[in-house]
Order: structure tokens, then C-alpha cells, then sequence
């Protein structure tokens, strides 16, 4: 061995041991923000619902809430497309002040089951209704005020606590006793504050909306502007007596009404994107005053006071150092005797175009990136004709996610045109300037390729295995707001089956682009790999900024009825950009390009469905 190699060796294993400790270390302080430093225990459960039903989620219990002195209860709901992880900072914030917090998974998310409704939000309020009959009835939870418990969820979380009022609302009325919830706030989300749902709630209601949220086009004015819009001053005036003067415009951020009379009324109108909103200081702050304020609970502690932030940035780090771990670690797999062979020599680069090779180059560039642009969109309705079940959100076994099977499209598409360009760029120019396919890094024996797989296999179970680690010492995993890498569940790894080949084709045509057309003599790697991740992510942060430039100038966003599918790529471009990394990485290791993507291909598929609806029937 080479001292250059040497040394090589050396910084790989060093570069191993570091993001390792990192991601211990910042999973033990992300812990300690979580548990308020040992004050709030934090614990899964799971309990049965109905129809063979079951939700999970995680109970954050303050240690001073006690049977002596029991605390009120307050369930969250996440949105669409949410897991109970995204919507930890409400529930830290919650019972670090002295609050007892249930953040669940919804319905057909993260780890509850999914429903036989197909309105599970607005029939079941995602799982919620269930877990506010379990505390409200069971003596287990003696440490809560079963007569101060609420809801509180963001957008489609949203309906689920308004409907969740609505719902104990009628019980209460035939029961003659109190509705169980005694109060909810509704975050993101006004569609069903409509007089059918709100003439027989029972609870306070407190509402949040931000102003430029991408859905207020369905909104009757078709904007996010509270202050006249009817659904707010409906909100409002459900809470007047019988002959009280209407309110006409409504004061945001005033009290209506009379907590203990259960007609207390309030709605906010944050300067926000809609998914920003639960991440927003503000509009956590207005939360926690509201409940606060409607079970007369002081904690002490200043509304803005809020450590949540400290959770997002360490995950961050713990994300980050996790997946770069994930490179020195193959580079220390393929120095053990059964790998080695897959280390082969680095293929020469391509010579740097030249005159009209420059234009070709920069024209597939473009057209590269205009295709993935203007395709994602129609992909996405295509996939509603394709996948009419999980389109419907039916049950079934057949590709039941319903977002993912608009991305897994997309994906097969511009793959197949990725690899098309590449080819009809070398048959009419590349070979006729120097190209040879030997540069490109694609010629493989099928017993090396297979051994790739199982080593790209056994990168991924070690990557999980230490999410799962962490997970199980610390109870958090690697995310970054409402981007996140959830612990591995046996029970997806059919569906890891079944999308990861239509995936596999972008990602290989990905590297083969990477590397055998944009790994250019003279050219410095930083400089060849950061133009290979902006191509990759080009065409789709393109769809990002033209839904949000329209929407800054006109006050409406550009696709409407898609916007869901645009809100996805907040979480899709990132990994657009960092896989032409992953890729050049393993490439300058084994000299192939194979590896890279057979890697990313496998954790960023779990990654997506894990983090996006699936419609499984029930087991």
C-alpha cells in the first residue's frame, strides 16, 4: 500500500469515526431538548381502534403531571404527508410547560394502520377521536384532567380537530355532559369552518391560517387574508349568544367569546407558506398562549421561549453526518477481501468540449432540465389514471402510495430520456470526438454486479441500523423539519421492492450522466459535482419557483390543484441534489457506475415511503 493510499485509508476511517460520534452525540443532546432535559418522559404507544384499526404515536408526559395533580391533555394531529416527528416541536413546546402531549401518527402514515374510511380525517380525525375516547375513559392515564383535554393538528390535522369538535359536539348534545374535547385550535386549514360543522361544536375553538398559504385559492375570496373572509367570521360568530350584534370583520388575534362557557373564538394570520406554518415562531406562540389561556394553565414560561429550533438544527447535523457516513464505510467495506474485487481502475475522463461540443453540452443541460420541469406535473395527474385505487385512497397492494407513484413516474421518464440523450449525444458527436465507452464506467461481469448489490445492500442495512440505534437510546431519528429519515419497518420492505426497480432507472441513468458525461479532463471535482447536482435539481426547483413567484405576484400559486405535488419537492430537491455526490463518490471508488446508485437508489426510496402516504389494507 502507497503512502498516498495510506493516508487516504487513515481520513476515510477518521471521516467514519466522526460522523458516527456526531450522529451519537447530537441524537443524545436532540433527546435531551425532547425529554426538557429530563423533565418530560417521552414514550411510544400504540392503541386499537376500531375495524381492527390501531394508531401510534408518542406521549410526552411532564413529571409534574402526577395523579395529585393531574395536567391537561392535548392530542396532535399532523397533516397530510405528515408522521407524529413532524409535529414533536408543538408537543416539546406543550409539555415543557407543564402540558401532557399526544403526537400521533395519522391514519395510513408512519406507523398506524390505515383506515376503511376513505375521509379518514374528516370520519376519524386521522385516529384522533379514538385516543380522546381512550383518555377521556381509561383510569391508565390518572396523571391527566380528563375534563381539560384538546386537539390541535395542522392542515388536513386541521380539519381533523375542527371535526373532532364537531363530532364530540353531537355526543355531547345527546349525552347531556360536556364535550370530552374541551378545546382545539385549527392550523392551516378552513375549508370546514362551514355552518353545518360549526353549529354543534362544544369546544373553544382557536384557528391559525397563514396569509400566503398555497390552498387559500379554494377558499371562498380565494385568498388567506382572515380579516373578512367568511369562513373566519363564521368561526367567530359561532361563539356569540343568541341576538349578539355579528362581527362583520374580524380583530386577528382576539379573544371572542368565554373559555369557560366554551365559546372562546380566535383566529391568526401569520406571514407564512403553509407547510412553513407549524415551524413558524409566531404561529407556535399563538398556540401555546391559546391553550394556555382556555385551561387556565400558567406555566411561566414565555410563549417565544422556544427550544424546538435547537431539536431542528442537531437533526440536521444528525441527518447530514449519517448519510456521509455512509461513504467511508464503503470504502472500508471494499478493502475486505469478498468486495475488493469491485475496486477497479478509474476510467479516463471525457476530453473538455470544445466549439460545438460546448453547445451540445449545455444544450442537454438545458433541455435536461426543462424536461424534468414540464413533465413532474402531468406525471402526477397521469398517476391518478394509473393508480385510480390509492388515487381514491382504497386499500389495495398495488402501488398504494399515492404521492410516491407520481414521483416514481416522473422518475421513469426522465431516466429513460436521460439515458436517450446521453446515448444519441455519443452516436452523433461524443464518438466522433474522442468519447470511447470505456470512459464511462459501464462495462461490469454479472457476478461483480451482483456482489455490487449485496454490498450496496448491506450499505443500507448498516445505515438503518444505526437510525435504529439511535432510535432506541434516544427515541428521535434524522429529520429536518418535515423532511426526515424514519426508523425502518419490516413490514415496508415489500413496498421497497416494488418501487425501488421503476426508481432504479433514474438513479442509474443519473450516474451514468454523472459520470460518463460530465466528469470532464482539467476539471476541478467540486466544480463537476456541483454542476452535476444543480442539472439534477434544475428542472424541479424550476416548478418551486415558478408555483412561488406567481404566488408572490398575483396571490394565487401557478398549479393549483397539483399544489400538494409541488409542496412535495420541498423535501424531493434535496435529494436531487446531494445523489450526483453519492454517485461520483462510489465511482471514484470502484471505478464503476453501478455502486452509487444502487446505494442512494435503496435509502432514498425508504426514505420517500416512509415519509408519504400508503393505503395497505389491514392486516
Amino acid at each position: 500500500m502507497s503512502v498516498s493510499t495510506q493516508v487516504g485509508k487513515q481520513a476515510s476511517d477518521r471521516l467514519l469515526l466522526i460522523c458516527i460520534l456526531t450522529v451519537l452525540v447530537a441524537g443524545f443532546l436532540v433527546s435531551e431538548i425532547q425529554t426538557s432535559f429530563g423533565d418530560v418522559q417521552v414514550r411510544d404507544f400504540k392503541i386499537p381502534t376500531q375495524n381492527g384499526q390501531w394508531v401510534v404515536g408518542d406521549l410526552f408526559k411532564p413529571k409534574s403531571a402526577t395523579s395529585d395533580n393531574p395536567a391537561p391533555l392535548i392530542v396532535v394531529v399532523p397533516g397530510f404527508q405528515r408522521s407524529k416527528e413532524s409535529l414533536s416541536n408543538i408537543a416539546i413546546e406543550l409539555a415543557r410547560r407543564g402540558f401532557v402531549a399526544m403526537s400521533i401518527d395519522p391514519y395510513a402514515q408512519g406507523g398506524s394502520s390505515a383506515s376503511l374510511s376513505r375521509r379518514a380525517a374528516t370520519t376519524e380525525g386521522y385516529g384522533m377521536f379514538a385516543v380522546v375516547d381512550y383518555a377521556a375513559s381509561s383510569t391508565n392515564l390518572n396523571y391527566i384532567d380528563r375534563s381539560r383535554i384538546g386537539a390541535t393538528g395542522h392542515s388536513a390535522g386541521g380539519n381533523a380537530a375542527i371535526r373532532g369538535a364537531n363530532y364530540f359536539g353531537k355526543e355531547a348534545q345527546r349525552t347531556g355532559l360536556p364535550s370530552k374535547l374541551h378545546s382545539v385550535y385549527v392550523s392551516g386549514y378552513v375549508l370546514t369552518l362551514t355552518d353545518e360543522v360549526l353549529k354543534d361544536v362544544r369546544s373553544n375553538v382557536g384557528a391559525s391560517y397563514a396569509l400566503y398559504d398555497e390552498g387559500a385559492y379554494r377558499n371562498e375570496l380565494r385568498n388567506g387574508d382572515m380579516r373578512v373572509a367568511p369562513e373566519a367570521l363564521r368561526l367567530i360568530n359561532s361563539g356569540r349568544e343568541d341576538g349578539a350584534v355579528q362581527v362583520n370583520e374580524v380583530e386577528i388575534g382576539r379573544y371572542y367569546g368565554d373559555s369557560e362557557q366554551r365559546t372562546l373564538r380566535l383566529m391568526h394570520n401569520e406571514r407564512v407558506l403553509h407547510p412553513f406554518q407549524p415551524y413558524n415562531a409566531e404561529a407556535t406562540a399563538n398556540q401555546i398562549e391559546y391553550f394556555e389561556r382556555v385551561f387556565g394553565f400558567e406555566s411561566g414560561i414565555d410563549s417565544y421561549d422556544q427550544v424546538w429550533k435547537w431539536k431542528e438544527i442537531l437533526s440536521v447535523v444528525s441527518l447530514t453526518a449519517a448519510l456521509i457516513a455512509v461513504i467511508p464505510f464503503g470504502r472500508l467495506l471494499l478493502e475486505t477481501p469478498w468486495f475488493r474485487p469491485l475496486v477497479q481502475p478509474l476510467p479516463r475522463p471525457l476530453p473538455r468540449p470544445q466549439g460545438r461540443g460546448r453547445v451540445l453540452f449545455w444544450t442537454t443541460f438545458v433541455v435536461g432540465a426543462l424536461i424534468a420541469c414540464f413533465t413532474y406535473i402531468p406525471m402526477a395527474e397521469l398517476s391518478q389514471k394509473l393508480f385510480v385505487a390509492a388515487s381514491r385512497r382504497e386499500l389495495t397492494w398495488f402501488f398504494p402510495q399515492r404521492m410516491n407513484n407520481a414521483v416514481m413516474l416522473w422518475a421513469v421518464l426522465n431516466g429513460t430520456v436521460g439515458f436517450a440523450m446521453f446515448w444519441l449525444s455519443y452516436r452523433y458527436f461524443g464518438r466522433k470526438h474522442g468519447v470511447l465507452p470505456d470512459m464511462w464506467g459501464a462495462k461490469i461481469s454479472p457476478v461483480l454486479l451482483a456482489r455490487t448489490f449485496l454490498l450496496a445492500c448491506t450499505l443500507f442495512v448498516a445505515y438503518f441500523l444505526l437510525l435504529a440505534a439511535v432510535y432506541y437510546f434516544f427515541h428521535v431519528d434524522y429529520r429536518f423539519l418535515f423532511m426526515g429519515v424514519r426508523v425502518f419497518q419490516p413490514a415496508l420492505l415489500i413496498l421497497l421492492l416494488m418501487y425501488a426497480p421503476f426508481f432504479f432507472v433514474f438513479f442509474l441513468s443519473n450516474s451514468l450522466r454523472v459520470n460518463g458525461a460530465m466528469r470532464i479532463e482539467g476539471q476541478a471535482e467540486w466544480r463537476s459535482m456541483l454542476l452535476a447536482g444543480v442539472a439534477n435539481s434544475l428542472g424541479l426547483l424550476l416548478i418551486v419557483v415558478v408555483q412561488y413567484t406567481t404566488l408572490a405576484a398575483t396571490g394565487t400559486v401557478y398549479w393549483t390543484d397539483g399544489w400538494l405535488y409541488v409542496n412535495l419537492l420541498f423535501a424531493v430537491v434535496p435529494m436531487m441534489f446531494v445523489l450526483p455526490y453519492f454517485n461520483r463518490y462510489f465511482f471514484r471508488m470502484t471505478g464503476s457506475i453501478y455502486l452509487g446508485p444502487m446505494i442512494a437508489c435503496l435509502i432514498f426510496v425508504m426514505v420517500l415511503i416512509t415519509n408519504t402516504v400508503i393505503y395497505l389494507p389491514l392486516e
